[in-house]
């Protein structure tokens, strides 16, 4: 089913969402991939304050190429999911209601995705020069010394993708994998 969202997120919003849904997200996201979590968690343990509030924002687990003259930001594809799983059941537990990548996720995430009644998206892997085209404004809010890796504010208008992981834990590609074997 095609859904439209608005980001941030509201947890009713998450938790209305299925795995399988074809969802369109315009509004405030943010980027951050492994250096920048890193960071973050070492902030946590520190007892600092995070760059960026959890509470019902989205992370896009992207790295961008350099933007061409009069855009906003280069081309802009999901990188692997799986390595922010050390880092993402803490900040679902801060109030991230979101996640976009590509990828399988640990059960530690799916679990904290069910605890936390969040979803685990997924954009198209290798689409990231039309994956750009939503994206109308982008920032460096943190962490600007690690260059692509640093934290990004997103302004994505219709940025497609599909929930994989929703807040029941139905995981879709556990599901289309079954669905598939049982036709054949």
């Amino acid at each position: 089913m095609d859904k439209r969202i608005t980001a941030p997120i509201p947890k009713e919003d998450a938790k209305s969402l299925r795995a399988g849904d074809y969802v369109y997200i315009t509004g405030t996201i943010y980027t951050a991939r492994d250096a920048a979590h890193k960071r973050m968690s070492e902030a946590i343990a520190k007892g600092e304050e995070l760059p960026i509030s959890m509470e019902n924002n989205i992370i896009y687990y992207m790295g961008p190429s350099p933007a061409r003259e009069g855009r906003p930001i280069g081309s802009a594809g999901p990188t692997t999911a799986s390595r922010m799983d050390k880092y993402a059941p803490k900040l679902l537990d801060l109030g991230l209601k979101g996640m976009i990548g590509k990828g399988k996720r640990s059960r530690e995430v799916v679990e904290a995705v069910k605890r936390n009644g969040c979803v685990y998206f997924a954009a198209v892997g290798g689409a990231g020069a039309i994956l750009s085209k939503c994206i109308k404004e982008s920032k460096v809010v943190a962490y600007d010394d690690l260059g692509t890796e640093s934290v990004r504010k997103l302004y994505v208008e219709d940025f497609p993708c599909i929930v994989v992981i929703d807040s029941q834990g139905n995981n879709l590609y556990e599901t289309a994998i079954k669905e598939y074997q049982d036709e054949n």
